[in-house]
């Protein structure tokens, strides 16, 4: 695993629709708007933020833990509408020992149903597998989340089971998860 290539410079990725892009203060607005939603973290292990100053706050903690090397957000940017954040893509708990990460994501209600979310893990898997060289990519998806996990699977990702009433989410008391996962050999024989 390349670490180098995700906490040298902060990676910025790149489709024909969509930018994956370091998350400013010029955001504070859209951030707040997808961090106010509750309907945006039914399935996450996050607690929504009412209020602005906390939002703003989240900035720099987002810095804070790109500069320990243990997570990264993207924000997730529309090339059409360049300065507008619709949602966040992450990756954190690098495992070098088994040169794994885990992802997760989430976007803007109004943004929800375009395939934003699944090119956005699409770009990300390629950049780990490609470029940073890591072997596992895994998610944790809440079994409810029906589209999260059509998300992951269109993406060459597998179920790879349930884990019973083993995590505490925030909000949410312990709770089960199944986990997704793909492999660079999957990778390499998957076809988009």
């Amino acid at each position: 695993m390349n670490l180098e290539m995700i906490f040298g410079n902060f990676p910025v990725l790149e489709s024909s629709k969509l930018v994956l892009d370091k998350i400013e203060e010029t955001h504070l607005q859209e951030l707040f708007t997808i961090y106010d939603n509750e309907k945006v973290f039914e399935y996450c292990g996050i607690i929504p933020k009412h209020n602005v100053q906390t939002v703003r706050k989240m900035i720099g903690h987002f810095e804070r833990d790109f500069h320990k090397k243990s997570r990264v957000k993207w924000g997730i940017f529309q090339k059409i509408q360049r300065n507008q954040l619709v949602g966040i893509i992450e990756s954190m708990d690098f495992s070098q020992k088994v040169n794994m990460v885990s992802i997760g994501y989430f976007l803007a209600e109004d943004y929800w149903g375009k395939g934003i979310a699944t090119e956005s893990v699409r770009m990300l898997v390629k950049f780990l597998f490609e470029e940073v060289n890591v072997n596992r990519i895994q998610a944790e998806v809440m079994p409810a989340n029906e589209v999260s996990k059509k998300v992951l699977l269109k993406n060459g990702f597998m179920k790879e089971g349930l884990l019973r009433q083993a995590h505490s989410w925030s909000g949410k008391g312990v709770i089960d998860l199944e986990i997704y996962s793909i492999l660079k050999e999957d990778y390499i024989d998957f076809t988009f």
